[in-house]
């Protein structure tokens, strides 16, 4: 019987690991470079922390989570988000009373949520994100927007749009809900079911309902703007000046407020366009929160977090093609031709792999036609020709498998000579891109 994967999971093997990999060591080197250390999480915690931390009235804990009981009779949740699972962390461990602010904290892991699978979006997916915690500024705000808008330039994203707006302070919000859930009021019998849900629970869900019939309705909904406190106004104000003169494009939208109950101030989304002008959709997101430490047993400390998912990440740079390197290649094909000792052609290519080169070789003679087929499948950039003559001059015969320009190499300069001729052959390829 052949056993297929859970719907909404997926093997990643061949190219695509590769792919992978590149993506997410550019995303800890950026998290690197801001300071941020990685934070390893658990994936399985107890159902009342993203009960607490993600709000009732979110799509996430009201239809999407994996929970189950476990034997001992305890209610526990595959995670479906990390930002919990750090505070969590950060709470447990008393990282407040022995670190100065803010606490910087990055992570890359499965989170796990039940909806709908399309293209990027799996049930289980790899969730990159940073989080800053315990300095309540604007200029942290605008380091971790910052952040995220420099991985996706690394991996050579270029119309990236940044969405933001403010939720406000807990006064403003308070104010605005109660003038959502009074114009809704008058509505929400023709809109969806969970829009008439949340009217109660959180009136501000419904600014991001997606039905086409109940847009034309929130189109007319109250601002938010005309609520805002002087203080949320001046935070505001001084968020998207910084960003303006960091050269962040950004569009301001009053209707994104983001799935997550715990957001308040600035909140924010990265959307991609590509060439052909089609809309991507967004890539990564995230904001402020002003009481999740405390309303998870900490004290009352201010964060900002993102995140990424990486299989969107993937799947675009993917179609896109937008990092050559990311695919896989060999920088060394060995070719041994004729009755030439394999042993020495062997340890020659063990020293291309000390030299931290990609390289294989053919473990037995074949006609030089099928080992160049051979060397073009592999994705090779030079062909190294070494038969016994070669061995006994101790010289090597290169070829540039894109140019077919052939040369002499003494064996001793060969260290050498091949990081020069690598890193002119990757500037060449780059560049014909």
């Amino acid at each position: 019987m052949e056993v297929k994967p859970v719907k909404g999971t997926h093997d990643i093997i061949g190219n695509d690991i590769i792919l992978y990999q590149r993506i997410e060591d550019a995303l800890a080197k950026i998290a690197h470079t801001y300071g941020y250390l990685e934070f390893r999480t658990p994936i399985i915690e107890h159902t009342e922390l993203f009960a607490r931390s993600v709000g009732d009235s979110s799509d996430i804990v009201r239809k999407e989570m994996y929970t189950f009981l476990d034997k001992g009779n305890r209610s526990l949740t595959l995670r479906p988000e990390v930002t919990a699972s750090i505070i969590r962390t950060i709470v447990n461990n008393k990282l407040y009373s022995s670190q100065d602010f803010p606490i910087k904290a990055s992570y890359l892991g499965p989170t796990f949520r039940y909806e709908r699978p399309q293209a990027g979006r799996y049930r289980q997916f790899s969730q990159f994100g940073v989080e800053a915690v315990g300095l309540d500024s604007h200029l942290i705000d605008v380091e971790v927007i910052a952040l995220g808008y420099n991985a996706l330039k690394n991996l050579n994203f270029k119309d990236i749009t940044l969405k933001i707006n403010t939720l406000g302070d807990d006064a403003s919000r308070n104010q605005y809900r109660e003038a959502l859930r009074g114009y809704f009021a008058g509505h929400i019998h023709e809109m969806c079911i969970d829009c008439q849900e949340r009217l109660n629970s959180n009136p501000l869900r419904i600014l991001d309902c997606k039905v086409e019939e109940d847009r034309k309705i929130i189109k007319n909904a109250p601002r938010i703007q005309d609520f805002l406190s002087e203080q949320s106004k001046e935070r505001f104000s001084k968020t998207i000046n910084l960003l303006d003169s960091l050269n962040i494009k950004f569009d301001l939208d009053e209707t994104l407020v983001r799935g997550l109950d715990y957001y308040s101030e600035v909140v924010f989304e990265y959307h991609y366009i590509a060439p052909d002008g089609k809309t991507i959709g967004a890539l990564g997101a995230g904001g402020h929160y002003s009481h999740l430490v405390e309303e998870l047993g900490g004290p009352n400390l201010a964060g900002v977090g993102l995140s990424f998912g990486v299989e969107r990440l993937a799947q675009v740079v993917a179609s896109e093609n937008l990092l050559f390197d990311a695919f896989p290649f060999l920088a060394f094909y060995i070719m041994p031709i004729g009755e030439v000792n394999i042993e020495k052609v062997y340890e020659l290519n063990e020293k291309i792999h000390r030299l931290g080169y990609p390289s294989e070789m053919a473990y037995e003679s074949k006609a030089l036609k099928a080992l160049f087929k051979k060397a073009e499948k592999r994705s090779a950039l030079f062909a190294i020709l070494i038969g016994e003559e070669e061995l006994e001059k101790e010289m090597l015969t290169i070829k540039n498998l894109r140019t077919k320009e052939q040369t002499s190499v003494a064996l001793a300069d060969f260290d050498s000579v091949a990081n020069q001729m690598v890193e002119e052959e990757l500037i060449e390829l780059n560049e014909e891109r």
